[in-house]
């Protein structure tokens, strides 16, 4: 017997329960550091409060949703179907629950390491809050993928239950990447347009009731909705290469492990390798983390890059010694090393987009005024896209050419490498609003300069490592879409053949392609408008309710009164909640609609036009906005000598980060989420509809 079927299966829950106790070891070690003074503690308490409320009320509205198409899948493809599809989403809302926790508890204690004149112990307490997100997002995927193969893997619903349960992540997902993009990004342009622009104050002012919101944004976008859209991505990668095994021809499996002693053996292999390959990516993850920590005296940017760029250099070579113990064939090894390389690839060059040269040049747009400003800025985020989409392009013709006749397992295993090493990238990731708090702690609470150099020079590194992982995240998007689109064909001809029916035409002159195409090309427009339409209206009612508290509350613009951030805070939430449900909606029904009322070929369509606009427009728009953020921090580090903070350049600068804020943080990931959501769910209902 194989070893890979022996011993090396049970692997990925092993992992993912060895990372879910390191995510709870490193829990327990940041609620024990000591947390900050009075007031400190106070604001801490504001913003876990108004996160964990938003959280809450979340949840909610989500089990509804989920209660509903449980119902729904449990009827049209039976029971088991249903409980993995709660048991993807249950987890996804877990991960976001636990992350969320640990990173309100962080935020304070980050504030006190540095108040403490420690750079060092901040740095390392924002990433062991950091790191309770991404083990918790790594270990969760594999746990609940890793229990449903080993309880269905010699079962005909095998492929039912992991589409089921990809479905119950993403469509989570979505909502939660959505319902915080839009809550963070309506307080955090309220607060931003009422303070520095109508009330002339500075960035944190504790005078500012919507700094609060702003703040617990930062849990509820990127900690809770970042994650939930990081650990969807790592189900969707694996479960399309197991999808791809399970309906690939004998032939092309038998040449994929070499090694095996029968078809179905090597079809047994080529389904677990994912899920084997990616609990290794964990073990890697969790040993760079501790690496990251013990560099803590290093410059902060230098150890987060570190943590970005190694794990993906590691996975390529422990595949590469493990192959051959499973008589895999080394072209995998080819994919896993692309996709890791590429993945790494595109955050570098994202970093470059948004922290280096270009933002220079959107800074110095800012010295004529605001129009040029989001025209330098339009033009970085258009020119940024080309390469990372060539990055892609690149990465999916080696995985392709690598396998041969196998070539789309070859893609799907490339963006398993790209997202094996989730567990730092989500880390490095939620390390980024944990320091943004702490030193929004260190603002309000008045602590001196030299606490605030700690936490500004923090938050400046966690920016960019923010940015690095939307890029991240929407590069490996980009890959695992055009894995499930693979997916989603054999899929259709796997049950045409059983039925005697011709394969699926999938010629470009079909019109019913052609018509999917522009169908599908039209849906990041509408969930990227509604989305910054939304994100419009809640600021509109932020900045007037902001106006309507210094108007009428006595002493608050003097600072001898406190605000009301309860009422920002109510005011995000209820807008985030109420404006996430078209653009939900439209991701979830778009395919079921289109392939059952002109079938699989115009839904083939569909899905191709969705991913060529979608993956350029979530690119453009994530890039823009990083550039517009960072440039106007650039002025106000003193970037350009006489232009300093409050002057004209920087108020032009920050107009064009009021419009990049959406961009990067609300319809960017939404449109990018979009795309993956209508993959899976294709995949889902590909059975239903392959005889249409």
């Amino acid at each position: 017997m194989n070893a890979l079927l022996t011993t090396w299966v049970y692997s990925p829950v092993v992992a993912g329960l060895a990372g879910l106790v390191a995510a709870a070891v490193f829990f327990v070690r940041v609620r024990s550091l000591p947390d900050g003074n009075e007031t400190m503690n106070r604001i801490a308490g504001y913003i876990r409060v108004g996160a964990m409320a938003f959280l809450w009320r979340e949840y909610k509205v989500l089990a509804v949703y989920a209660l509903v198409v449980f119902g729904v899948l449990t009827l049209a493809l039976g029971p088991a179907a249903g409980v993995s599809f709660l048991t993807g989403a249950v987890l996804s809302l877990g991960a976001g629950f636990v992350g969320m926790r640990a990173a309100t508890l962080a935020n304070v204690r980050t504030a006190r390491a540095a108040m403490e004149g420690s750079k060092p112990n901040a740095l390392v307490t924002a990433l062991d809050g950091g790191a309770v997100m991404g083990l918790s997002v790594a270990g969760l995927a594999l746990v609940g993928l890793g229990c449903l193969y080993l309880a269905f893997r010699s079962e005909d619903q095998l492929s039912t239950v992991l589409h089921a349960f990809a479905v119950g992540a993403s469509s989570i997902a979505l909502f939660a990447r959505i319902g915080g993009g839009i809550y963070t990004k309506a307080a955090d342009v309220g607060a931003d347009i009422a303070g520095k622009v109508i009330e002339n104050i500075p960035e944190d002012d504790p005078r500012n009731p919507g700094v609060i919101a702003d703040n617990v944004g930062d849990n509820v976008g990127d900690v809770a909705g970042m994650g939930a859209d990081i650990y969807e991505s790592l189900v969707a990668a694996i479960v399309a290469a197991m999808a791809i095994a399970l309906t690939a021809p004998s032939a092309g499996l038998e040449a994929l492990v070499p090694g095996a002693t029968s078809p179905e053996q090597a079809r047994a292999i080529g389904v677990a390798l994912p899920l084997v390959l990616s609990a290794v990516g964990l073990v890697i993850s969790l040993v760079g983390i501790f690496v990251a920590r013990a560099m803590k005296a290093f410059d902060p940017s230098t150890v987060l890059r570190f943590s970005l760029v190694v794990p993906p250099l590691l996975m390529t070579a422990a595949t590469f010694v493990m192959l051959p113990t499973f008589g895999v064939h080394q072209g995998v090894t080819v994919a896993m090393g692309a996709g890791a390389i590429g993945g790494a690839a595109i955050g570098l060059l994202t970093e470059y987009y948004t922290a280096w040269y270009p933002v220079r040049k959107v800074a110095e747009a800012s010295l004529t005024g605001a129009g040029t400003n989001v025209i330098r800025g339009l033009a970085v985020g258009m020119e940024s896209v080309v390469a990372a989409l060539l990055i892609v392009a690149v990465v999916a013709f080696a995985s392709n050419y690598a396998l041969g006749d196998l070539g789309q397992y070859g893609i799907a295993m490339s963006a398993v490498g790209m997202l094996a090493g989730t567990a730092i990238v989500m880390t490095v990731d939620a390390y980024g609003p944990i320091a943004d708090n702490a030193g929004g702690i260190a603002e309000m609470a008045g602590l001196g300069k030299e606490v605030r150099d700690i936490t500004d020079e923090l938050d400046s590194v966690g920016n960019t490592t923010a940015a690095i992982g939307k890029g991240f995240a929407i590069g490996s998007a980009t890959l695992t879409v055009v894995a499930l689109f693979s997916a989603f064909s054999l899929e259709v001809d796997h049950v045409r053949a059983a039925a005697g029916i011709a394969a699926m035409s999938l010629e470009i002159t079909d019109p019913n392609i052609l018509i999917g195409i522009l169908v599908g090309a039209t849906l990041p427009f509408v969930v990227g408008a509604s989305t910054m339409l939304a994100v419009g209206r809640a600021a509109g009612a932020i900045v007037q309710e902001i106006g309507r508290q210094f108007a009428e509350i006595p002493g608050l613009r003097e600072g001898t009164a406190e605000p009301q951030p309860s009422r920002i805070v109510d005011i995000a939430t209820s807008a985030a909640l109420k404006e996430m449900m078209l653009p939900g909606v439209t991701a979830v029904l778009a395919p079921v609609v289109v392939g059952f009322a002109m079938g699989p070929e115009a839904l083939a369509g569909t899905l191709a036009g969705s991913l060529a606009v979608g993956a350029s427009m979530s690119l453009f728009m994530a890039n823009a906005g990083g550039a517009w953020d960072n440039a106007k921090k650039f002025i106000e580090k003193g970037g350009l000598p006489g232009h300093k903070k409050g002057s004209d350049a920087h108020k032009s600068a920050v107009i064009g980060d009021t419009v990049g804020d959406p961009f990067k943080d609300t319809s960017g990931p939404a449109v990018s989420i979009l795309i993956k959501v209508m993959s899976v769910v294709s995949l889902l209902i590909a059975p239903l509809i392959a005889k249409l």
